[in-house]
């Protein structure tokens, strides 16, 4: 095959529709999110995007068919905006493969009549989450505005190393295309899956693109997690250790 293949699935008439990338990445906070919409919305795939800097494998359903692992685009009408859903489940392997397959990415939403994106995913933390809170980054500052007006926080030098991958390249390479494109970053501890950081950003969307979104299943997902949560507070809050019995072990 090519480096990069596109599959023509469907090509449905969207109305300024509106990029909406959310691949794998920290506490699978955006890739949550892109799923999430796709399951209210009754999503329509449209595009496949395969590419040799996947990683070499398939992808089995439940009938056992084998599927090259890929990228998806789905078309979503809502009230509020149409929208071109991006999402999958792998990045690029290199730096020039991330180039590469976000240019491609780029083209598709231009093909459809894209002109504004929004990259979502997570922002490590460290610790346990108590109070969700959404960073957010963008092309053009003018574009702050009406993000800071739905509770995303802009703070000097965050996220620190800024942001990588396609999130942080939707940015860069879409702003140098015209596209009004932010970045929405859901705090979240890192070590774990995180439907709540994921909710918090869709909150903010939900503001933004005036959608209305339910969250019954991201809440059942959450309640699994906090199970997850309390087990490692209590693994984190257990018994003192008496300075009799530290020993060094080496």
């Amino acid at each position: 095959m090519e480096d990069i293949e596109i599959d023509e699935v469907a090509t449905p008439e969207l109305t300024d529709p509106v990029l909406i990338e959310g691949l794998p990445g920290v506490g699978h906070v955006g890739k949550l999110a892109a799923e999430h919409l796709l399951e209210e919305f009754d999503g329509e795939l449209v595009r496949r995007v395969y590419a040799t800097e996947f990683p070499p494998q398939v992808n089995v359903d439940d009938g056992g068919v084998a599927e090259l692992t890929c990228a998806e685009f789905h078309a979503v009408e809502t009230d509020g905006a149409d929208l071109l859903v991006l999402t999958g489940d792998h990045q690029a392997g290199s730096n020039a493969g991330h180039y590469k397959l976000t240019s491609t990415f780029l083209d598709v939403a231009e093909a459809f009549g894209a002109e504004r994106a929004f990259a979502l995913g997570g922002v490590p933390t460290g610790e346990l989450v108590e109070e969700y809170t959404v960073l957010g980054a963008v092309s053009d500052g003018a574009l702050t505005e009406d993000l800071e007006d739905a509770g995303v926080e802009f703070r000097a030098d965050e996220p620190a190393g800024g942001i990588v991958g396609v999130s942080g390249l939707v940015l860069g390479l879409g702003g140098r295309r015209g596209f009004e494109a932010a970045c929405l970053m859901g705090e979240t501890s890192g070590y774990l899956v995180d439907p709540k950081s994921a909710r918090a950003v869709l909150e903010v969307l939900e503001s933004v693109l005036d959608l209305s979104v339910g969250y019954e299943s991201l809440e059942d997902r959450a309640e699994e997690m906090e199970e997850v949560v309390g087990k490692i507070r209590e693994m984190q809050e257990g018994p003192a250790v008496p300075d009799d019995d530290l020993r060094y072990i080496g």
